[in-house]
């Protein structure tokens, strides 16, 4: 009898060990970042780029006291947010783009804090993110609504447990495809966010296409082009952070 617990106990410790290195290895394996992203981690004349600890891209034109933190989706290279990233700084925003461990936001929702500790001379912060990303940055800013002074979901929604509604002058902006794999999920999301939510439904899009990593198991197809949907996030975002 001890010879077969003992068998048994090694089964699942063996077991164990082989799930956690897989999952781990699948962790570190995302949907890769296009080329065109890559090219976006480059400085230009309007726009600083750092990519160290994190990814900041600075406004070189202009000073600028509002800040926005994006949140990647999970399981998808966070590079491949640098073209959006980087167009919101053209506009005159601090952007910071912080990588997650193993490219999933729900191991370091918290991040935020560190990024907003690190940039006193912003006053102003936006806090968002894609898919996975802005689920978690939806639950930082129920935990800490006086540090932010706007959320922004992409393609995203609240857990069902986090009511965003009850939070006094939040701004919240929710954009999302029709053709997104899980629009229902965010229109049904609504009861939890504030009543004057600022909602856009971009006509064609989808889920995979807010970023620059190629198709996403589960998406619908869009019937836009990447191009087209970068353009209208990025307007409409630009648009919620200065109203």
């Amino acid at each position: 009898m001890k010879t077969w617990l003992k068998r048994i106990s090694i089964g699942i410790i063996i077991i164990l060990v082989l799930a956690t290195i897989g999952f781990v290895w699948w962790g570190n394996t995302p949907l890769e970042a296009m080329p065109e992203a890559l090219a976006a981690l480059e400085s230009d004349n309007d726009v600083l780029v750092i990519n160290k600890k994190w990814m900041v891209f600075s406004p070189i034109n202009t000073s600028t006291k509002t800040g926005v933190i994006i949140y990647p989706g999970g399981h998808v290279d966070p590079r491949a947010y640098t073209p959006l990233a980087k167009e919101i700084a053209r506009n005159g925003y601090l952007v910071i783009l912080p990588p997650m461990p193993l490219n999933l936001a729900v191991f370091d929702m918290n991040v935020a804090d560190e990024i907003i500790e690190a940039n006193p001379e912003i006053e102003t912060w936006y806090l968002g993110g894609h898919s996975l990303g802005g689920a978690m940055a939806a639950e930082y800013v129920a935990a800490n609504a006086s540090k932010v002074d706007g959320l922004f979901l992409w393609a995203s929604y609240s857990a069902e447990g986090t009511d965003l509604s009850i939070i006094p002058d939040l701004k919240v902006l929710s954009i999302y495809g029709t053709e997104d794999g899980g629009v229902e999920e965010i229109r049904i999301s609504d009861n939890r966010l504030p009543a004057d939510t600022v909602w856009v439904e971009m006509e064609g899009a989808n889920h995979a296409q807010f970023g620059w990593y190629g198709i996403q198991p589960g998406d619908g197809v869009a019937t836009i082009s990447r191009e087209e949907e970068q353009a209208w996030i990025l307007k409409e975002t630009i648009a919620f952070i200065e109203n």
